[in-house]
């Protein structure tokens, strides 16, 4: 299968699901993400607390809106 062809199957399968299930896959993607960008913190400042990890994130999504 080539690429064009298995996004147009994967869009076609997100036009039979319901918004509801649509909207649960794009939030378990956005934590899906944000857990990646913790670890990065995590991994880049080892000695911060989980609010500080925290705090970060939140400024990098503020930054990525800008």
């Amino acid at each position: 299968m080539t690429p064009e062809a298995a996004v147009e199957r994967q869009v076609v399968r997100y036009r039979r699901m319901t918004g509801e299930q649509r909207l649960k896959i794009a939030l378990d993607l956005h934590e899906f993400a944000c857990n990646i960008a913790r670890e990065g913190i995590r991994r880049q400042f080892p000695e911060a607390t989980d609010d500080d990890v925290e705090e970060r994130l939140r400024r990098r999504i503020e930054l990525s809106r800008q």
